[in-house]
């Protein structure tokens, strides 16, 4: 019984790729260790705007590679992990659109940091007021008075600002070589 089971069961090189398929995030595509890192931030040219940096360098994989780094001044562990995933999600959803031979090392621009007082002179949020502000609703405080206003960048925001700093570096990297 066992035999004829397996003889039916599809492999995962018969399965049809599908576009949740396409745009994974495997272990592959990241950097992972501070070799990664200090290479891309040696050799890698630098771009940043109000909400992230990016540093991008050449890499002889074929495929491009993440890496993410976010300040234990951009808040507490809610804030500054939810901001990660916003960062790979932007990456995972845009491989088919940047450049594929790059390694790419993104972080939250310190001046965002400071136009929207979030950090370690702010109060730190609370994890409800993170979950309230997916949906843009500040919860009422304790004292009675509106919470001060939670300001995370959107997903949209993040992911325009990432597209518009590769099209950016790109198209300098590209008029360069000309």
């Amino acid at each position: 019984m066992s035999s004829e089971y397996s003889t039916h069961r599809l492999t995962t090189h018969q399965l049809p790729i599908t576009k949740s398929m396409q745009f994974s995030f495997p272990k592959k595509k990241r950097l992972v260790n501070n070799r990664q890192f200090k290479a891309v931030l040696a050799r890698g040219r630098r771009l940043s705007n109000g909400l992230l940096t990016l540093y991008m360098a050449e890499n002889n994989c074929g495929y491009p590679r993440l890496g993410i780094s976010v300040k234990k001044s951009c808040g507490n562990a809610v804030v500054r992990n939810r901001l990660k995933r916003l960062l790979r999600e932007a990456f995972r959803q845009s491989q088919d659109t940047i450049p594929a031979a790059f390694d790419y090392l993104l972080m939250i621009s310190p001046r965002w940091l400071k136009k929207t007082g979030t950090g370690k002179a702010a109060s730190q949020p609370t994890f409800e007021q993170v979950k309230l502000c997916r949906v843009g609703f500040s919860p009422p405080n304790s004292l009675g008075g509106a919470s001060p206003t939670l300001r995370l960048p959107t997903f949209e925001q993040i992911k325009d600002s990432f597209l518009a700093l590769v099209q950016e570096l790109t198209r300098r990297d590209s008029s360069q070589r000309e």
